[in-house]
């Protein structure tokens, strides 16, 4: 399988509904909620495309484009980007869909760097 079908095989599609015990004040989606997330997205994206023990090692610019009301539907979308040594970068985007319409729209977009490790907990070549 080439890099390609790789990239393609490992995309991560995960849907939550956004209910109130996970907004704030605003009635609307925690940024920390949605960063984690986010992060979990990646995550399973990053050990889908290598199949190995992989960390986060950080968290590039997130933007946070539109709120996320209470009483939505998220769709969170995560890709492999790049494929480094013992790196890859997988870019996630969070889009909002309101649950008895057709509407839907981008809200946040970020990209998460993971490094593959061995048992000892040190980096080793992405295979």
């Amino acid at each position: 399988m080439n890099i390609e079908q790789k990239i393609e095989k490992s995309r991560t599609t995960i849907f939550k509904a956004v209910f109130p015990n996970t907004t704030n004040h605003y009635d609307t989606l925690f940024g920390g909620t949605a960063m984690q997330l986010m992060d979990e997205t990646a995550f399973i994206t990053a050990t889908r495309f290598s199949r190995q023990q992989m960390v986060t090692v950080s968290s590039d610019k997130i933007d946070f484009k539109k709120p996320i009301p209470a009483g939505t539907i998220v769709e969170l979308d995560g890709c492999v980007t790049h494929v480094g040594n013992t790196s890859l970068k997988v870019k996630v985007d969070i889009f909002v869909e309101e649950m008895y319409t057709d509407f839907r729209e981008k809200a946040v977009s970020g990209e998460f760097t993971f490094v593959a490790i061995d048992e000892n907990k040190k980096p080793v070549k992405i295979i």
